[in-house]
């Protein structure tokens, strides 16, 4: 896919809903910009820590398990 987006003020540039959806990427997601020289890169950095702990707590609410309910489990499935 290509699209032409443009420079803003202060640098800002608008990331497609397209590209930003299919990458997964929420405001404040941090990106990483690789000079290439002739060019540059656009990655997003994956911190995935902070995204899996706060689905694993919504799992937690939703599902009305405590934490040491959560902790138990973990433990008895390590001990298989």
């Amino acid at each position: 896919m290509n699209k032409i987006i443009q420079i803003r003020k202060k640098g800002s540039v608008t990331i497609p809903m397209e590209i930003r959806k299919r990458y997964h990427l929420d405001e404040g997601d941090p990106l990483t910009l690789i000079d290439l020289g002739e060019g540059f890169f656009l990655s997003p950095k994956r911190s995935v820590l902070p995204k899996l702990a706060a689905e694993i707590e919504n799992l937690r609410k939703r599902n009305n398990i405590s934490l040491e309910e959560l902790i138990q489990g973990v433990m008895k499935e390590r001990n298989k």
